[in-house]
């Protein structure tokens, strides 16, 4: 097995606080199969963390040994300086909200909330006000107390899993999807709850999720995940606006991308639409410019932008105050956002300019 990284409390208080949480190589096999691939990460105390990725990708496998319910093949999980790879899930100040809640359903609210505390031994007064407090933590009426689990709606069920996951007041929280059987309106809501829960409690939380919605709503950070593998990390600005390869781009949201061919004068051609491009800090002969639907506009003519294409618009969408257009450049199709403030739109099939500027085009070399 890879040792864990030793953590240099010197060399870390130098940068900041030393992580709560440290992965050093963590490699999970299933036989011959790699569902997590030597990744390293280092979680902050206190941070809202999302781990994002399609499905496949190792995240939920990742997750499970994060709390204990599965042992790395390889590499260390280090919790405050501990390495805890051995260590059983009801011995790690950490707890699991399961995508599936796994409440009891003979039970009442309060009994759900309670029971991690009833397993310590906890005296039932005690028991119940802990129950108590996070029923209203999590907007929970006291009169729900004792009404059966069963009896509340699915929110109302996602709030009681969360409450119950807070009872024995871990260090770090991890979430499995917890929301991705919600309704839409449903669900922003309790995103923002949990956000506001997250400032309010200053715990650490680290969330699954498939969604690029809620990563981008709630998270202090986004670990984009492939294959197993962590392939970029940051802020959810600069996962979005700094991508570093079209995967990361193109799983962050509806994007637009060329094919890029640097030539002689500096600009670049593509075989997905005619027309030289410019591009801004682009270092490598080859590539992918990448424009995001906001960034795509029409223009009024070629002077209105340093990149432009002209195109047919094959169909719009109305976004509320936004409108979307799919046009066709050849072959191509892009896609554009625009106010509808921006001006009356334009009649479907009929030919337009769209483009760009060098500074909102992302270069990205695979």
């Amino acid at each position: 097995m890879k040792p864990a990284r030793a953590l240099d409390d010197d060399a870390a208080t130098a940068v900041g606080p030393a992580p709560i949480l440290r992965l050093d190589g963590v490699t999970k096999r299933f036989g011959a199969a790699a569902a997590v691939d030597g990744v390293d990460l280092d979680v902050r105390d206190g941070e809202f963390l999302t781990i994002v990725g399609p499905s496949g990708c190792g995240k939920t496998t990742l997750l499970r040994m994060l709390a204990g319910l599965e042992q790395p093949s390889e590499g260390g999980i280090v919790l405050r300086g501990r390495v805890i790879n051995d260590l059983p899930p009801n011995r790690r100040p950490t707890c699991l909200v399961f995508q599936s809640l796994a409440l009891f359903p003979h039970r009442t609210v309060g009994e759900n909330i309670a029971f991690p505390l009833k397993m310590r031994g906890v005296a039932r007064a005690a028991r119940e006000a802990r129950a108590r407090d996070l029923m209203r933590m999590m907007r929970l009426p006291d009169h729900y107390f004792a009404r059966n689990v069963m009896r509340c709606s699915g929110g109302e069920r996602q709030r009681v899993a969360i409450a119950r996951a807070f009872a024995n007041d871990p260090e770090i929280l991890f979430f499995d999807e917890p929301l991705s059987a919600l309704d839409y309106k449903l669900k922003k809501t309790l995103e923002k709850e949990l956000k506001d829960i997250h400032k309010e409690t200053g715990k650490t939380f680290i969330y699954i999720t498939h969604s690029l919605e809620e990563a981008m709503v709630m998270s202090d950070r986004v670990a984009v995940m492939r294959a197993g593998r962590i392939v970029q990390i940051g802020t959810p600005e600069e996962i979005y606006t700094r991508p570093v390869n079209r995967f990361v781009a193109e799983f962050m949201g509806e994007v637009n991308v060329l094919g890029a061919r640097r030539r002689a004068d500096g600009l670049y051609d593509s075989p997905d639409a005619p027309g030289a491009f410019r591009v801004a800090n682009a270092a490598a002969p080859t590539g992918f410019i990448v424009v995001r639907p906001e960034f795509l506009r029409l223009l009024s003519g070629r002077s209105d932008a340093e990149n432009v294409i002209e195109a047919e618009i094959y169909n719009s969408y109305s976004l509320g105050s936004r409108q979307q257009y799919r046009v066709r450049a050849g072959d191509q199709t892009l896609v554009l956002e625009q106010s509808r403030a921006a001006g009356p739109a334009p009649a479907l099939d009929s030919r337009v300019l769209v483009g760009w500027d060098s500074r909102d085009g992302i270069f990205v070399e695979e």
